[in-house]
């Protein structure tokens, strides 16, 4: 009973992931190219597994069937490389040449397997080829680290949040490197134990992703629900028309610290509503609405006074500083306070 329930937890990881790379290939409609890889890692892996179980549980097993988990351990490396890159990389990469390192390693794999067959040279697969298998893996996983460096400092900045295919990116190469360690270190715990890290990374990967598409699925709600709660044009007229009589009357504008909470509050308004009235139906931040107020006093003032002091225009209108008028002026006008003055 003991080995029946091993058997199962170590071969539910690699029967799904046969699923799965079966889908990717046949099913998906995507057609990505990182996809093709994927499911060519979730083979390799899934051949290396199968024979490690059915080693484990007989170890008398046929060599041809060892010789066939051990050559696909040969992919697994270059698979996880070609997805990372296809998944991270910005520029458009060369198919035809991912195809021909494949096929490179197709024709060497099945050569030396045809020259030195388990079979007859099993001491030469198990103290050597064994080994040179195992470290060529762990060199494709060392590159990889550098293609998801920027990927991995998202997970230690507080301000940047880990996306979809960054979770999915970090998730296959942290299952791929947690089953490396699994087999190298084998020889101190035991050769199943491969086996039933596949699975384990397998199931908690799937359920990180599951729980990530479930979080973007409810952000992306939300932002639509709020999208579409936009204030009706009557409502919106009634409700700017008494921001602006109240502005004017008030002359709030003058208050060179005036804040939208401020604002709201002399309104009796929700500060909320109050931005999504100047964001929505405006198209304007709250500095931006409040400033045409002050500008308009200032073209008031310039043609009044052309002998005023340009210092106490920008305070009368609620600028605090000079270079701020200028600033403000300059952008709603296109010229400047003294040439307006003197048009």
């Amino acid at each position: 009973m003991n080995h029946q329930i091993l058997f199962f937890f170590s071969a539910l990881g690699a029967f799904n992931s046969v699923l799965l790379s079966i889908y990717f290939l046949f099913f998906d409609t995507s057609k990505n190219t990182s996809k093709y890889f994927l499911a060519g890692l979730l083979t390799a892996l899934s051949i290396r597994i199968w024979k490690s179980l059915f080693f484990y549980f007989n170890p008398e097993i046929s060599k041809i069937y060892l010789q066939i988990g051990l050559s696909a351990c040969f992919f697994i490396g270059p698979f996880l490389y070609f997805y990372i890159k296809s998944k991270t990389s910005s520029v458009p990469q060369n198919k035809k040449s991912w195809g021909y390192q494949l096929l490179f390693l197709c024709i060497l794999s099945i050569t030396i397997g045809i020259v030195y067959p388990y079979q007859t040279y099993p001491e030469l697969w198990v103290d050597y080829f064994y080994k040179i298998i195992n470290y060529q893996w762990l060199i494709f996983i060392v590159i990889s680290t550098f293609l998801i460096k920027n990927i991995l400092k998202k997970t230690i900045t507080k301000n940047k949040k880990l996306g979809y295919n960054d979770l999915w990116v970090l998730s296959v190469y942290f299952g791929v490197f947690l089953i490396w360690i699994a087999y190298f270190t084998a020889s101190y715990t035991s050769y199943i134990v491969g086996a039933l890290s596949f699975s384990f990374a397998f199931y908690l990967s799937a359920l990180l992703i599951f729980y990530k598409k479930k979080q973007n699925f409810i952000t992306s709600r939300k932002k639509e629900k709020y999208a579409s709660s936009k204030i009706e044009a009557g409502e919106a007229d009634s409700l700017l028309q008494k921001v602006q009589d109240t502005i004017y009357q008030k002359e709030l504008y003058r208050n060179p610290n005036l804040t939208l909470p401020q604002l709201a509050k002399e309104l009796n308004m929700r500060s909320h509503l109050l931005s999504q009235l100047l964001n929505d139906n405006l198209n304007k931040s709250f500095s931006q609405f409040i400033n045409e107020y002050r500008i308009r006093k200032a073209k008031t003032l310039l043609k009044k006074d052309r002998n005023l002091k340009i210092e106490i225009i920008a305070e009368n209108c609620g600028f605090n500083s000079n270079s701020t008028f200028y600033s403000a002026f300059k952008k709603n006008t296109g010229t400047t306070p003294a040439k307006y003055a003197k048009t």
